[in-house]
């Protein structure tokens, strides 16, 4: 009988033992799963959790289209504008990356929670500066120095991770097609994005020509120099606008495109290969060089570009605004300014700020 004892005795002290044993290792795995491991350091993922009010109305199914967009303090309007374009004019299930600093976070949030945009699938991701040492000027007075947000677009695959195929669009949009076609743009087979073409019938008329050259190669890039000379492309070839772009991350990725524009920065940065025709172009000429007779093109409807430009008002008739899929305000007047073009357009979209921060600024009524 004492043997007996002894023998249950030790059969429920290790059944006790087992038991701890599991507790553990489900806790451990609990708190893995559970973990943030940020990517290579680059990104910290700040949000990207439904809003309770999303959660109680019919969420958006079928595949999820991701739309990374950049958010700056002061511009955080124009997100606001572009992002309700975008919603209101869709059935689709878009889901929004937005990138910020650190600053502008709390603002970003509170506009998104209090408005009608909480209801809006969408992540929040700080970009860190420091990604871009090495790659641009560290002179603070230098505009890609003050704008470092305007890369974000070179490392779309880091922000969207799990996504095979992915929209990046510039803050200074707006939406007035369904955001499902443009993401349906057919990529030819190797090419890792689609943009558009700065001669296309469309928008061509809108370019400010200036020196003659802002619609080809010459106008971004110093074809005098080696770096460029080498690489054999011609100088009048048709740029392209990289404000809107339809992205393959699969080749993307596979390409290492990140890898490649990185490259043409650090190069930039030692020897100056852009033109200084474009005082502005920090972004364009990389991508130029890596995606030169490599990208695939975008409905003309769907980048109706240069109304921040002197005299788009004249350049485009209400009707031809009225039936373009994407309307971009790229150029020196913004819709939220006073003399920009077809405000009124952007007005129909922006969603008033709850800080009061942000105020358009308009002009009597009768002056426009």
């Amino acid at each position: 009988m004492t043997l007996r004892r002894v023998n249950v005795l030790i059969l429920v002290l290790l059944a006790v033992a087992f038991l701890i044993i599991v507790q553990r290792n489900l806790l451990n795995l609990s708190e893995f799963l559970h973990k943030e491991v940020p990517d290579a350091g680059m990104i910290l993922p700040f949000e990207s959790e439904l809003s309770p009010d999303l959660r109680s109305e019919t969420v958006r199914k079928g595949e999820e289209i991701p739309v990374l967009i950049t958010a700056t303090e002061e511009r955080l309007g124009a997100v606001v504008a572009a992002m309700n374009s975008v919603y209101q004019n869709s059935k689709a299930n878009v889901v929004f990356t937005i990138v910020t600093l650190n600053d502008t976070v709390g603002h970003l949030k509170l506009w998104l929670s209090k408005t009608k945009l909480k209801n809006v699938k969408h992540k929040i991701v700080i970009f860190k500066p420091e990604l871009l040492k090495g790659k641009i000027s560290e002179d603070p007075q230098t505009l890609e120095a003050a704008k470092p947000l305007t890369f974000a677009r070179f490392y779309l695959p880091v922000y969207i991770p799990e996504a095979e195929k992915a929209i990046y669009l510039d803050d200074d949009v707006i939406v007035q097609g369904d955001i499902q076609e443009l993401y349906e743009t057919n990529l030819k087979p190797g090419h890792a994005a689609a943009f558009s073409e700065d001669c296309d019938s469309a928008s061509s008329k809108g370019i400010v020509r200036g020196a003659g050259n802002q619609n080809n190669y010459m106008g971004y890039l110093d074809f005098k120099k080696e770096d460029i000379k080498k690489l054999g492309m011609r100088a009048n070839t048709c740029s392209f606008n990289p404000g809107v772009i339809v992205a393959n991350l699969t080749e993307w990725r596979n390409q290492n495109i990140t890898r490649q524009l990185e490259h043409w920065m650090e190069l930039n940065k030692q020897n100056d290969l852009y033109s200084k025709t474009l005082a502005e172009s920090i972004v364009t000429p990389p991508l130029l060089i890596v995606f030169y007779k490599r990208h695939s093109n975008i409905d003309p409807m769907w980048h109706i570009r240069h109304l921040g430009t002197t005299g788009a008002q004249n350049r485009y008739s209400p009707q031809f605004v009225k039936a373009a899929k994407l309307l971009h305000w790229n150029g020196h007047y913004k819709p939220w300014s006073r003399t920009s073009a077809f405000t009124d357009v952007w007005d129909k979209w922006f969603i008033a700020d709850p800080t009061g921060k942000f105020q358009p600024v308009r002009r009597h009524t009768g002056d426009n």
